[in-house]
């Protein structure tokens, strides 16, 4: 399932250094999470644009995320590609989910709280990622071997391919997506 992401820290020393930072990324996750979750909170005492229900949801898939991301970390693709590929879809499935709740919740404090500007970013970063996280799935499903060194014309070079594209497509928009929250966070 997670192609080219993973191959990046499959062999050591890269592993223990892959694991790491994406242990360190997952930690950094749940404290941004954690904060955002606070702040709408404190928001929603005086504006009530969002039920503490849908916040608390939000939190919980976004948690969901970070532990699929310490999963990928833990067990590699090559060792436990069963364990890794579970993972993979818990982390990239509940992050998409987790942005585009964010994205909702942003339009719905709208203009007390967020710009228009920043809500249409956000939703448009979720969009995007909605729209790569699905052929991710499907490319990388019709992948039969695992392995790390790919060529061009190998049997499931073009799965791996665009599933590779697809998989750092979704995983940076992650990024540019909390990114967003810069301002709210001031």
């Amino acid at each position: 399932f997670s192609s080219c992401f993973s191959d990046t820290g499959t062999k050591p020393p890269e592993s223990g250094i892959f694991g790491f930072m994406i242990n360190i990324s997952a930690l950094l996750g749940v404290i941004t999470m954690y904060i955002r979750y606070l702040l709408i909170e404190k928001q929603n005492e005086s504006s009530h644009f969002v039920r503490s229900s849908c916040n608390i949801f939000s939190l919980c898939i976004g948690l969901m995320g970070c532990i699929g991301m310490g999963i990928v970390a833990t067990f590699q693709e090559l060792s436990v590609p069963s364990v890794h590929d579970i993972g993979a879809l818990v982390a990239f499935g509940s992050g998409v989910v987790y942005i585009t709740l964010q994205s909702i919740i942003s339009y719905k404090s709208c203009p007390q709280w967020n710009t228009y500007f920043v809500c249409h970013i956000r939703m448009a970063i979720s969009v995007i990622s909605c729209i790569a996280f699905i052929p991710m799935i499907v490319f990388a499903s019709q992948i039969s071997m695992t392995k790390i060194d790919w060529t061009p014309g190998e049997k499931d070079y073009t799965y791996h391919f665009v599933s590779a594209i697809c998989e750092w497509t979704v995983a940076f928009g992650f990024i540019f997506f909390f990114l967003t929250f810069i301002r709210d966070f001031q």
